[in-house]
């Protein structure tokens, strides 16, 4: 208790960054590097007061419609940003923060909770039937990504200004709107699943962390009003994020692929990723896996093709899910990987070592590539 409470206090901290933000964009007239920086933390604090009003609006509405409204804005201030970097024509820092989220819950957020959890635990258990089905799910985005990539790269072995690469241009665009109605059904499925015909699996993770007793902390008018105000600033934040992500990663040495796969992916997820590990030094592995992979199925069943289909109305141009090659590669690993320790049911600290290390290499390959 006294860490959560530690870890809260250290976000209503960082909530200082709003107004640091506001006066350096709007009177010190800041480089955009600054604001974009000054930005980043600022919405970190801001993230975890949505998931925190999430949860208290969660608790009034009951375990079935809580959980639906935790499915849905579990991953609301990733949205945000997403939608801004979507309107201003951004479309590789998009996807870059799409993979970034992916794989920074099932390497980065699930190895920490493995190794912390593990350090204080000989081995911790989870249901594995849930964990299965979930990485299952992982596997089917990663296919949703692969396969428009696939029919990219033939366009481009294919010789330019052919019949065959006009029309497998053509078809990239359709198949990623195609495959993005798939992977929204899948994920409608995969809560009916969770939520209603099966949810004994995951009676573990159904109330939280086990720790909230007795009547809500927040009235409802309270939790609904202190989620609208969050999200307001957060899309203000974000909007301050986005314009200077290009210049940031210049003057930083970095591309934009590794901003949004590390950077981007890590402020939206701050808040979320601390509950997991908090919750998995507590041995409740079962909530931490649900976090970690959940996360990342909302990231890649529910929020890619949502964005494929904002982008018809609000971006300068649609996007696909066409994504690079290391991009497409991070993702299949990273899904592999988690399958394989999900197969056991249970995690002891080694594991997770090995998992921040596929995520440190593929920080590394993402650091390094070309511009």
């Amino acid at each position: 208790m006294a860490l959560k409470l530690k870890a809260d206090q250290v976000l209503l901290l960082l909530l200082v960054f709003v107004p640091i933000t506001l006066v350096l964009e709007y009177v010190v007239h800041a480089s955009a590097t600054t604001l974009f920086l000054t930005s980043a933390v600022a919405i970190v604090p801001l993230a975890g007061i949505m998931g925190k009003s999430t949860e208290m609006l969660a608790e009034h509405v009951g375990a079935g419609l809580g959980g639906l409204l935790n499915a849905t804005f579990g991953n609301a201030a990733e949205l945000i940003i997403a939608i801004f970097a979507l309107r201003a024509g951004l479309h590789d820092l998009v996807k870059a923060s799409l993979t970034g989220s992916i794989i920074g819950n099932i390497l980065l957020i699930f190895g920490l909770s493995a190794l912390l959890g593990g350090l204080k635990f000989r081995k911790q258990v989870f249901n594995r039937t849930a964990a299965k089905l979930g990485s299952t799910l992982l596997l089917l985005s990663a296919v949703g990504l692969v396969i428009p990539s696939l029919l990219h790269f033939l366009r481009d072995g294919a010789e330019s200004g052919t019949a065959a690469a006009t029309a497998v241009e053509a078809g990239s665009g359709s198949l990623s709107l195609e495959i993005s109605v798939v992977l929204i059904v899948c994920y409608v499925l995969s809560l009916v699943f969770a939520l209603r015909t099966h949810a004994d699996l995951y009676q573990g993770t159904a109330h939280g962390d086990g720790e909230t007793h007795g009547a809500p902390a927040w009235s409802k008018g309270k939790s609904f009003a202190v989620l609208v105000g969050a999200a307001a600033v957060v899309g203000w934040m974000s909007e301050i994020l986005v314009g200077g992500a290009e210049e940031a990663a210049h003057s930083l040495g970095m591309t934009e692929v590794f901003v949004g796969v590390i950077v981007v992916a890590l402020v939206g997820n701050a808040a979320e990723h601390s509950t997991a590990v908090l919750v998995a030094l507590r041995n409740k592995m079962d909530l931490s896996i649900q976090i970690a992979v959940g996360s990342s199925l909302q990231i890649a069943l529910l929020i890619a093709p949502l964005l494929v289909f904002l982008s018809y109305a609000i971006g300068p141009a649609p996007i696909d899910l066409v994504f690079s090659p290391l991009e497409v590669v991070a993702v299949a690993v990273s899904v592999l990987v988690v399958g394989q320790i999900a197969d056991d049911g249970q995690t002891h600290w080694m594991e997770g070592v090995l998992l921040l290390a596929v995520y440190v290499v593929l920080g590394l390959a993402f650091f390094n590539l070309p511009g």
